[in-house]
């Protein structure tokens, strides 16, 4: 039976969550989740190439040859991955360098090449709006949501956005930040505690 509009949408937001269901984007997860502001900022980025990618492949679908399409999507990709780096570039050009690297590198993400080898070249233009919408924004809640883990636990404060920011030390006064989490090691910790309770969740 074929799935709704609804479905193909909310299915990213839970079922098929990009870095807790499929495990994919684990690159990034990992890499610039040391505090919430970055993780929605790539999670944001990353949902705008996803939609944007998903319509135009979702348009091309029947024209592009089938032996050279991974090639094309590529092209596609990269495309709107320059946008999102020149945006960036001129308005948000502090959360720019915090991300550095992992922007261009949104270009190899597996979760937005997969999208449009497995849906959006064989669906309609406002079914694959859907997915990626899906996919892009329970890929940035995860982020998110790993960001401000990490950042609260191991820096003793919560940056969501610019200078919206808070201390832990405000609400206690003797908390001492578990700097191991904002390491590489600990985003392997974090990542893996939250996989935990989501397959526990989702077994219920």
């Amino acid at each position: 039976m074929p799935k709704t509009l609804v479905q193909e949408f909310t299915k990213g937001l839970w079922d098929e969550i990009p870095p807790f269901r499929l495990v994919l984007g684990l690159c990034p997860t990992l890499g610039v989740t040391t505090s919430m502001e970055n993780g929605l900022g790539m999670g944001l980025a990353t949902t705008f190439v996803l939609v944007f990618g998903n319509i135009l492949i979702s348009m091309l679908r029947n024209i592009i040859p089938s032996q050279v399409r991974i090639a094309c999507f590529i092209i596609v990709i990269a495309t709107f991955v320059t946008v999102v780096e020149l945006v960036m570039q001129a308005y948000t050009y502090a959360l720019f360098l915090k991300l550095g690297v992992f922007i261009p590198l949104i270009v190899v993400n597996c979760i937005i090449l997969g999208r449009a080898e497995a849906f959006a070249c064989k669906n309609t233009i406002i079914y694959s709006i859907a997915d990626g919408l899906g996919m892009g924004i329970g890929f940035t809640l995860s982020l998110g949501a790993l960001g401000a883990i990490r950042e609260v636990l191991g820096s003793g404060s919560l940056t969501v956005w610019g200078d919206l920011s808070y201390s832990v030390a405000s609400v206690f006064p003797s908390f001492q930040p578990f700097t191991f989490l904002v390491r590489a090691p600990g985003a392997f910790i974090c990542l893996g505690l939250m996989l935990c309770v989501l397959n526990a969740i989702g077994k219920k």
